[in-house]
């Protein structure tokens, strides 16, 4: 974390905002989580230790549909007692001219986010089992909830989930990079022609992984953290996008070669499809396709923020070494999605 003069942040009227809507003693600390590549995450904490959190955009530039703090919110206000764990809200504020741009502040939850194998190593064997048993077991909590029945039913369209995605991403792409990339067409197309017929609908998060949940004392999921990719759609491409980060994907750069996963005690990419497909009675013929459509997806992704680094939106930090290992890292996911379509 860094503190100072927190970037997207007016310190005084945003703490004339939270005043208005709970306790807050004496002066404030932002803490920059540096965790994460979208949008900015502050750790607020008044002078008696109670702390909040603030999730905002990035500063500079964006694309007009990224970044939408008011979705987000509605998304984590409409899964309050369900049996998906997230934090509580405090509230939302539209009005720009409080911090120069929407933001929304929730409940701080105390916990551990697992960033990677070196933080696994702070658990043992038996901890790390029930943390990935808990991430499965609250994707299936996740997946059969009903939009309709907790006010999310018109959040986007229910079907053809992965076309959309393909044709969203492809767009963002192509409106937003600053360069031609030849094998991301090329695997578009593919994925286009190849795609499964989606079976039913549900809450897809977008970007359900270990390290963006709050992992609680009991080693079971406290906080389903990052909501700002989900929609509504095929739920297989949310195990899809799980099993990406699961297991090292060799030396190509296209997610990380040491996820915590990797520790010994996490349950085996087998043993996740095995409880997943258990627990959810979904047929899980095609995950292949889902986790090569995750590469693909992922690859934009990364080229957006790679742009939004690029031109200085992510908060004024320094970014060069950064910079250097973006294209390398996108050319290891489309390779790896390219694998993962030659094995189906």
């Amino acid at each position: 974390m860094t503190s100072g003069s927190p970037a997207g942040i007016h310190i005084d009227n945003v703490k004339g905002w939270l005043k208005d809507r709970t306790l807050v003693e004496g002066e404030l600390e932002f803490d920059l989580v540096t965790h994460g590549r979208s949008n900015l995450t502050y750790v607020v904490t008044d002078q008696n230790q109670n702390k909040w959190v603030l999730r905002r955009p990035p500063t500079g530039h964006v694309l007009a549909s990224a970044h939408d703090m008011g979705r987000e919110h509605r998304i984590i206000s409409a899964l309050q007692g369900s049996k998906v764990p997230v934090p509580s809200i405090i509230g939302m504020c539209d009005d720009s001219s409080v911090t120069g741009a929407p933001f929304f502040v929730m409940s701080f939850v105390q916990g551990h986010i697992i960033k990677d194998l070196e933080d696994s190593k702070a658990f043992s064997q038996h901890e790390r089992r029930k943390q990935s048993e808990s991430l499965v077991d609250v994707l299936v909590d996740l997946h059969a909830v009903d939009p309709d029945s907790i006010g999310l039913g018109d959040l986007g369209k229910k079907e053809d989930y992965v076309g959309r995605q393909l044709r969203r991403w492809k767009r963002q792409v192509d409106e937003g990079s600053d360069r031609e990339i030849p094998l991301f067409n090329d695997l578009h197309s593919k994925l286009e022609k190849g795609k499964p017929k989606q079976i039913g609908s549900g809450i897809t998060h977008g970007d359900y992984r270990l390290d963006n949940c709050m992992i609680g004392h009991d080693n079971k999921i406290a906080a389903v953290l990052d909501w700002e990719l989900c929609t509504l759609g095929d739920v297989l491409a949310d195990l899809g996008g799980m099993l990406m980060w699961w297991g090292k994907s060799g030396n190509d750069n296209s997610v990380m070669n040491e996820p915590p996963t990797l520790a010994d005690g996490y349950l085996t990419i087998d043993e996740v499809v095995d409880r997943y497909a258990e627990l959810s009675g979904r047929d899980l013929s095609n995950l292949p396709y889902y986790i090569a459509f995750q590469f693909w997806r992922l690859a934009a992704i990364i080229e957006g923020v790679r742009v939004r680094f690029t031109a200085g939106a992510m908060g004024n930090k320094d970014i060069g070494d950064e910079l250097r290992g973006f294209k390398l890292r996108i050319d290891g996911l489309l390779q790896a999605s390219v694998s993962t379509l030659e094995r189906i």
